[in-house]
């Protein structure tokens, strides 16, 4: 056996042996700030930044781009995910590796309910975890729920920016067409497709993305904030699609970015662990 054969079977050789960057987003220590958007079209990072007083791109790998900036003199990060909870969880696990401590899941998504009109926002406080990422991590019955201190933020930037917005419930998918009751190609329908709308509608579900519960799951496990705001592009019992207002989700969370860490630096004053309801928000 030569050496360079005894080498190649050493313990941990086959995970990525590179301690400054991590293996799909290429981002290390320093590139990234406390808080992360987490949009899933690699393109809308441009269109995230553009709202910010700052930025520059620091990554580019596969369906992840992350850029750096300021928003209101804050420091803020945005990292593409590409569609779906697999690729949101990498991003999550190499973000948190590097330093990141809040997540917002940034885009758009399809309202069940009449009242959510294309263009609305819808914040979430929890996620139906109808997706198989985060089953992998953590029993089915853990709760995707979101951090109630990003809501709050998200609320009160909605707020601020005179957006109409809904508070409630998401169900994440795996799956665009059969996984959100849409039929698949040449009409297929899968088994329990037919009800499932009008199910999710029944529990007060109030629209179907496929990234926000994989997130709440995984920053809970690790002890991160995270929420989400998506624009509305799509309602399915209105018959409606546009694509408007994609700007409003992008703003709302870079305002929030800043509110929050307003929020953190009132606690801090107050000697509190994290900002409450009983304390004011200077921003």
């Amino acid at each position: 056996m030569t050496d360079d054969t005894a080498d190649s079977t050493v313990p941990g050789d086959s995970e990525d042996p590179n301690d400054d960057q991590q293996y799909h987003l290429e981002v290390g220590p320093g590139d990234v700030a406390e808080s992360v958007l987490l949009p899933g079209n690699p393109e809308r990072v441009a269109k995230i930044t553009d709202v910010w007083d700052e930025s520059e791109v620091v990554a580019d790998h596969r369906e992840y781009r992350t850029a750096t900036g300021t928003v209101e003199e804050t420091p803020i990060s945005v990292t593409s995910t590409g569609i779906g909870s697999p690729g949101a969880a990498i991003a999550v696990e190499e973000l948190a590796r590097v330093g990141a401590e809040t997540l917002i899941r940034v885009g758009s998504c399809g309202a069940i309910q009449p009242e959510a009109s294309v263009g609305d926002l819808v914040i979430t406080t929890g996620a139906v975890r109808q997706e198989g990422t985060s089953k992998e991590y953590v029993r089915e019955e853990y709760p995707a729920v979101a951090d109630h201190t990003v809501v709050g933020a998200l609320i009160a930037a909605a707020e601020q920016l005179g957006y109409d917005y809904h508070v409630g419930l998401t169900c994440s998918t795996d799956s665009f067409y059969a996984g959100q009751g849409r039929p698949g190609f040449e009409g297929f329908e899968a088994r329990g497709s037919e009800g499932l709308v009008e199910e999710l509608k029944q529990a007060n579900v109030l629209n179907f993305e496929m990234e926000a519960s994989s997130i709440l799951t995984l920053a809970s496990l690790y002890g991160l904030r995270a929420g989400a705001v998506c624009t509305v592009y799509a309602n399915r019992e209105t018959g409606e699609f546009r694509t408007e207002g994609e700007r409003k989700a992008a703003k709302t969370a870079s305002k929030a970015v800043a509110i929050l860490d307003s929020m953190d630096e009132t606690a801090a004053e107050a000697g509190a662990d994290r900002w409450h309801p009983g304390l004011d928000i200077d921003r």
